[in-house]
């Protein structure tokens, strides 16, 4: 799966390039390392997302992002995985998300200069947020909009984000244009054909089609326990 577009796409390239690699080389001598590459791709852009959102810097919130399915990966090798009549994975992951941001903040108070760039990034977030943004590690701590509240958003969004990039490479790259003109981006059937030179038949084709997929797809994911 390849990252998706984005304002700050090369950074982001970067940043998943590089915390791939690192991870799939420090799991080297382990089983299924198919599998875990394959648990990054599905869930590093939510604690991504999380962890910018907790204050942190795109680099910090990649190593967040290693650190969480490290964790994990070396429970799951001992044998200790999440325990579901305690809760769902979805809150157990969420949990693992937390400690490894915790962490990064527990460095940053070791470190005067860092911990600087940390609030001023968390202020610039918040102005263009206008102050709906990036919080601190404190405000995840509160049960009545912290991390759980931040958490859902995030998991239903990248829910989605993934079985889009899974179904987009199950169909055409035609088919798919179409579908992202007329259902995401909310183009008018008239547009999307005179823009793209396509019948209306293709255009409800593909809506029929590609969204009958993406909904299997987000089936597919909820169901999915590593």
């Amino acid at each position: 799966m390849s990252v998706e577009e984005s304002p700050k796409q090369p950074a982001l390239n970067a940043g998943y390039e590089r915390t791939r690699k690192s991870l799939i080389e420090r799991l080297d001598d382990w089983e299924d390392q198919v599998a875990w590459d394959d648990f990054y791709k599905t869930y590093w852009r939510l604690i991504h997302c999380v962890s910018l959102k907790a204050g942190l810097p795109n680099d910090e919130a990649f190593d967040v992002v290693q650190e969480t399915v490290l964790t994990i990966a070396k429970q799951w090798k001992k044998g200790k995985t999440y325990d579901e009549e305690k809760g769902s994975f979805k809150n157990w992951l969420m949990n693992v998300a937390r400690w490894r941001i915790a962490d990064q903040f527990r460095k940053r108070g070791k470190n005067p200069a860092a911990m600087a760039t940390a609030s001023s990034y968390s202020r610039s977030s918040s102005d263009e947020s206008g102050g709906r943004g990036t919080a601190t590690i404190e405000r995840f701590a509160d049960p009545e909009g912290g991390l759980e509240k931040v958490w859902d958003e995030e998991w239903n969004a990248n829910l989605t984000q993934v079985a889009r990039g899974r179904v987009k490479e199950k169909v055409s790259p035609k088919q798919f244009q179409i579908f992202d003109c007329y259902v995401i981006k909310g183009w008018e059937a008239a547009k999307v054909r005179e823009e793209l030179g396509v019948s209306m038949a293709q255009v409800y084709l593909a809506k029929h089609r590609v969204g009958g997929m993406m909904k299997k797809e987000i089936g597919i994911l909820r169901e999915q326990e590593f």
